[in-house]
Parts: C-alpha cells; structure tokens; sequence
C-alpha cells in the first residue's frame, strides 16, 4: 500500500472511529423530552410514560419539558434549533409536523428540520358533551346543533390540534355549525368542559374518560373503527350514521435533523423495547391508546401521507387553522 493510500485510510479512519465512539457512549447524561402540550393532557401522560422506559433502557434520565402553545410549534421550534446530539427529544404530532407549518408561518420545517425516530400511538377521539345540554345521543345532538347554528361553543387542545381537526370533520360531515374554543392543551380543555364553561369537545378519550366515567361528562360518539372497551355502551360515530368519522392523535417521537445515524438507531432500538414492556403496554391500554410500530424512514413517509391527507381535509372544509 503506497503512502498516499495510507494516509487516505487514516485519515478516513479518523473521521469514521470518533463518531462510532460517541455513538457508543450516548447517551452519557441525561436527556429532555419535549411535550408541546401543557401539563396533564393525553400528550403529557404518554410522554412521562415514554420518557420513564426510555430512561431505564437508556440508563439515563430523560426529563419531560413543557413547551405548549403555537399550535404545537413553539415546542417543536426548540427542538428543531437544538443540538443535534440525539439530548434532545419532541414527542411529535400531527399539529408540529404538518398541521402548522402548513397554516401559518413557523420558524422551522415541520419535517425537513427532524429526524423520526418512530411513531408511538394514537389516541382516538371522543365526542363529550357537559350534562346540562339536553342531547342523549349524536341524532338529538346534530338536531340540537341545526336548530342553534353557530350558538354552541367546542374545546380543543390548540388550533390545529387533533380534536380541533375531528370538531372541523364532524362538522363537516354533519352539516353543522359550531364555534371553536380553543386552549393550550388538552388538560385545560376539559376542565372547562367539565365546568360548563364550554359545553362541547372532541378531545381524545383518555382526556376525559374519568370525567366521563364519573357523569361529570356524557359521550355521544366515539372515533374509531371500533367501540372502546373502557365505554362498550357509547356507539361509533359510523354506528350513529357518520361512517367517514374517525379521527384520533398520533404520536411520534423525533430529534433534530442532523442528529447521527447511530444515535437515531440506538434511540429507535430503545423506543421498540418501550413498546414492548408490559408496564408500557398497561399505559396505553388505559388510554385507549393503540402503539404504532413505523420507524424511522417509515415513520417519515407515515407523517408525511398523513400530511398530505390532513391538507386536504383542510381544504374540503375550509376549516380555520390560525387566528
């Protein structure tokens, strides 16, 4: 081997062995997990759940942060402008990626400025309703809704959140008019259903399946292909006559564009044994919650069709994704 191929090979070596090792190394301190809700929510109890397994199979701590607000991109933005170290992490949506970005100005791209890697659950929606509306079912509902047009109020989680984009579907769908209320999560979003303050929401189940539980809330129609096991007596919006009517919120779990390959791969790995611990799994299942195996390039395509499928909607129905 002649000297200028040997000094190739060193010094590929050299630029090859570093990253390796610090791959090997990673995680070496503790890392953050973003949730762009607020404290309390669906996203909120997932992500602590996320972050709790992770940890453990990481052998380092990964605290949750909550950054809400923006329709999900305010946490979003940080992370896309974080290091590119594999420490920090977003417990993504479909509002972050691809909602947002698209409806109003972002100081990230809502794909481009991460790398997945993979998706974690959805969460179905529910529609609820506070007991002093005199509707028992989704017919004496949608006949309410027709004869006040305009004069009931619904809660979602932020503009271009999951339960705002199922309000605006079954709006649609129904031939409906309903005002949007909308919070910085879905915590504080119930609790004012809950109050009265504001008599209609399509949060997701495990949002307000106490309340419901309780009588503090009546369900009229649940979002899913199937009923809930938790709730086997409210019917499927498709068993009510609305067959096009499923919506929930998914959840992934992305780092900055940029990050190393090894790293994405070790965080991919640890996210697939998440899933598969029973302690994870009994979480979910108290959600409602239903594991999304996609990683990383699957993932990628996955949020990117969804996207596609979201703007669409968008357009149908002219719905309103910003102030």
């Amino acid at each position: 081997m002649n000297s200028l191929r040997r000094s190739g090979l060193a010094l590929a070596l050299c630029m090859i062995l570093p990253r390796a090792m610090a791959a090997d190394a990673y995680p070496s301190h503790p890392l953050v997990l973003v949730n762009p809700y607020a404290v309390g929510g669906p996203a909120d109890l997932l992500g602590r759940a996320l972050a709790k397994e992770l940890g453990e199979i990481l052998g380092q701590s990964v605290i949750v942060e909550n950054k809400p607000g923006g329709g999900a991109s305010i946490g979003a933005a940080y992370v896309a402008k974080a290091a590119p170290d594999g420490y920090t992490l977003l417990l993504g949506t479909a509002a972050a990626h691809t909602v947002t970005p698209a409806a109003t100005k972002v100081p990230y791209k809502g794909i481009d400025d991460f790398a997945f890697v993979g998706m974690v659950a959805n969460v179905p929606n529910i529609l609820t309703v506070h007991p002093s509306l005199p509707a028992q079912d989704l017919k004496a509902f949608i006949a309410l809704a027709r004869s006040e047009p305009g004069k009931l109020n619904y809660a979602s989680a932020g503009m271009g959140s999951s339960p705002h984009i199922a309000a605006e579907m079954f709006k649609y769908y129904a031939r409906i008019d309903l005002v949007h209320v909308p919070y910085k999560g879905a915590a504080p979003a119930a609790n004012d259903l809950v109050a009265g303050t504001v008599p209609v929401g399509l949060l997701n189940i495990s949002a307000v399946l106490p309340f419901i539980k309780s009588g503090r809330l009546r369900a009229l129609a649940y979002a899913n292909k199937e009923r809930s096991p938790d709730l086997p007596h409210v019917p499927t919006f498709a068993e009510s006559g609305l067959p096009d009517m499923v919506s929930g919120s998914w959840y992934s779990l992305a780092v900055p564009a940029g990050t190393p390959a090894a790293v994405v791969d070790k965080l991919a790995q640890a996210l697939k044994r998440t899933q598969e611990q029973p302690e994870f799994k009994k979480i979910l299942a108290a959600q409602n919650a239903i594991a999304m195996p996609q990683q990383k390039q699957q993932a990628t395509e996955y949020i990117r069709t969804d996207g596609e499928r979201l703007a669409e909607l968008v357009k149908a129905t002219g719905m309103k994704l910003q102030d």
